[in-house]
């Protein structure tokens, strides 16, 4: 059982089977908000992970594949955009003002809520890229002082949360432009929400794959200058 437990093989197709019958799942629930995938997922292979004493840099290591696969994931967004580009080209200002609307939203809402509640700095630090994705907002938290592993947590805790609630909430606000939808969804929810909105509609998807990438460097711009400024 020791030798199974530390095969590569078989935390991986663990993974994959776990997360596979969630997805199908939200799939045959017409995507209810609740079900996410991932919201599921991760707590039963903590669970199992934790039931069978496997430490972490073992599950790492064995679902690495995974990991590495969301590099040309992030790249292949690409496609959809370049074939929105010349929307994207005519929606270049109000992007622009979207962009920097939500950048700055996210970042004093996440970081200014903690303040308010006494958080230390390191715990400021590691919230404020929320809406980045994962490696941008470790290496971000890490440069301001923050606690990369919790900005890798607050991310992903954002992330599900965003896919969860924007579909309902953007149908109480009567949002109806996919472009619009998209692009909110992909600013505060980065992949995962990227990921949603894809299952939605195609327009949304490349504008949320749009927001994704453009928040992450707005993000990154801005509490860079803020590092060098404290």
């Amino acid at each position: 059982m020791t030798g199974l437990l530390t095969d590569t093989l078989f935390w991986l197709t663990v993974t994959l089977g776990v997360f596979e019958a969630f997805d199908t799942l939200s799939r045959r629930c017409g995507r209810h908000p609740l079900l996410h995938p991932v919201l599921w997922s991760t707590p039963v292979l903590i669970g199992l992970l934790a039931a069978t004493g496997t430490p972490y840099a073992t599950y790492s290591a064995a679902t690495f594949p995974i990991s590495f696969l969301l590099g040309p994931a992030v790249v292949g967004l690409a496609v959809p955009v370049w074939q929105q580009r010349e929307r994207i080209a005519r929606m270049a200002v109000p992007i622009a003002l979207a962009l920097g609307a939500g950048a700055v939203t996210s970042i004093v809402c996440g970081a200014g809520i903690v303040w308010l509640f006494g958080a230390p700095v390191e715990i400021i630090a590691s919230i404020a890229p929320r809406a980045t994705t994962t490696p941008v907002a470790m290496a971000i938290a890490g440069q301001l002082g923050g606690v990369p592993a919790l900005a890798a947590s607050v991310v992903l805790i954002s992330g599900v949360l965003g896919a969860m609630i924007a579909t309902p909430l953007l149908n109480l606000l009567a949002l109806r432009d996919y472009r619009t939808r998209g692009f909110a969804l992909g600013v505060s929810s980065h992949g995962i929400g990227a990921a949603r909105a894809f299952q939605v509609d195609a327009t949304a998807g490349a504008f949320a794959s749009l927001g994704m990438a453009l928040n992450a460097i707005a993000t990154a711009s801005l509490l860079s200058i803020l590092a060098i400024l404290l």
